[in-house]
């Protein structure tokens, strides 16, 4: 394998797929318990979401590499612009590509699911699809790119949870329920969660470069209290919900989840070095991801 086919491999930042991954497999057992599951829109939106996400993380390194927010003090997987193998005019034809890409699976993604029969739905979730785009790229890209200015948080929240769930079940019943909102929030903050942890790694960094995330302009100790507080009321919701809906005791089998969820917890706790939190981002993404699936297969048991 090339050096430069693994920088780009490593572009994609296949870690952070299966987190993008959490809120369509609620949204999809929801759908299947209240028997409006398709196979196709299931498929269809896991592959947009992917590219979404890797559009994103594409954006995001481009971004950073011609701002110098990636330099040599940077902690972390080196990024591909950092390492000199790809250059940003490169960069941005994969990201042009990526958008094409992405348009391409939201049209069929839209038409399998609405056809010409919710026509306002459809119109609703094309331009969904486009303001998902731009919040792929402005996260990092260009002079007023809000990932900069500490409203990162803000958009994870509405993307990874209320629209990656409450979206994804439109896409199979056509119509909003109630039951999606607290799994919504629950993801969604986990998913901040993930970010924040991001941005506690890379604080001395993102200071340097003037990205100022809600970490840095709330200082370290502050973003591990923060941190608390984000992944302890995506609990308490994911409890609420179990109760409000319950069936069966299988529908608590996602407590499993907790088990890594406070270990981080503790780890993040007993840090003081930031550098040392990397190895945690794959294990917070894993355990949101496990959460969903465990979530999901509760419901449907």
């Amino acid at each position: 394998m090339s050096k430069k086919y693994k920088i780009w491999l490593s572009a994609f930042r296949l870690r952070t797929l299966p987190l993008s991954l959490s809120g369509i497999i609620v949204a999809a057992s929801l759908a299947a318990y209240n028997g409006v599951f398709d196979w196709l829109v299931f498929v269809l939106a896991i592959l947009t979401t992917l590219s979404l996400q890797i559009l994103s993380n594409l954006a995001n390194d481009y971004g950073d590499g011609v701002k110098g927010t990636d330099s040599d003090d940077r902690i972390g997987p080196q990024r591909a612009i950092q390492s000199g193998t790809i250059t940003p005019d490169e960069m941005f034809e994969a990201i042009k590509i990526n958008i094409l890409i992405v348009i391409g699976l939201a049209f069929f993604l839209i038409m399998a699911a609405f056809g010409t029969k919710h026509f306002l739905l459809a119109m609703l979730f094309f331009g969904l699809s486009l303001f998902a785009i731009y919040a792929a790229i402005k996260y990092t890209v260009g002079n007023n790119a809000y990932g900069y200015r500490g409203l990162g948080d803000v958009f994870v929240f509405v993307f990874f949870g209320l629209i990656s769930v409450g979206g994804g079940y439109i896409l199979f019943a056509q119509k909003l329920d109630h039951i999606i909102f607290l799994p919504a929030c629950t993801i969604g903050l986990l998913s901040v969660a993930v970010l924040n942890l991001n941005n506690l790694r890379d604080i001395h960094s993102d200071r340097r470069a003037n990205k100022n995330t809600l970490v840095v302009k709330m200082g370290f100790e502050n973003g591990k209290t923060y941190h608390y507080v984000l992944i302890g009321c995506a609990m308490v919701l994911s409890i609420l919900y179990g109760i409000l809906y319950y069936s069966s005791p299988f529908n608590f089998i996602y407590f499993l989840a907790y088990i890594p969820l406070v270990k981080h917890l503790m780890t993040v706790r007993d840090n003081t070095d930031p550098k040392l939190l990397d190895p945690e981002l794959k294990k917070l993404a894993l355990s949101t991801f496990i959460l969903s699936v465990l979530l999901a297969i509760g419901h449907l048991l």
